[in-house]
């Protein structure tokens, strides 16, 4: 497979932009590690490997662990997780999957344990900018490098 546009050389106005939100959604003071898992757990749902292969990369060198990488896709069955980053992920997964589910009173209620109204807001924003990401990487086939 072949990368189909160079989006950064080819739009670079609409690069600057996300990088922008991408800037704002990094420091809004969400949990490093809390927020690499939503991310890796949305690209593996919308097969974006350029991703996948960038954020786990990222976060390994941030010190998470083989084991909390390797179970993501099961982490409702994995005993891994904390309920902050339970509540994170079936947000994520909600989020992504809009069309097919909708956000519960209830996985409301739990956001609302672990966060204020900013800190959701935040998280929303970081879930919608993976998204973002993930839908011009594949689209486009942004092709992750070749590692080892």
């Amino acid at each position: 497979m072949e990368q189909r546009i160079d989006y950064t050389k080819v739009a670079p106005e609409l690069f600057r932009r996300m990088l922008n939100l991408q800037q704002y959604t990094s420091e809004a003071g969400l949990d490093f590690k809390l927020v690499e898992l939503v991310k890796i757990r949305v690209s593996q749902l919308n097969g974006c490997a350029y991703c996948l292969d960038m954020h786990t990369h990222e976060t390994r060198s941030k010190g998470e662990t083989e084991q909390r990488i390797h179970c993501l896709a099961a982490w409702r069955e994995a005993p891994l997780y904390s309920d902050e980053e339970r509540a994170a992920l079936e947000l994520a997964e909600t989020l992504t999957l809009l069309p097919s589910r909708h956000v519960s009173d209830e996985l409301f209620a739990r956001l609302r344990k672990h966060w204020d109204d900013k800190g959701i807001c935040d998280l929303i924003g970081a879930i919608i900018m993976i998204n973002s990401w993930n839908r011009l990487a594949v689209s486009l086939r942004s092709m992750p490098p070749i590692r080892g």
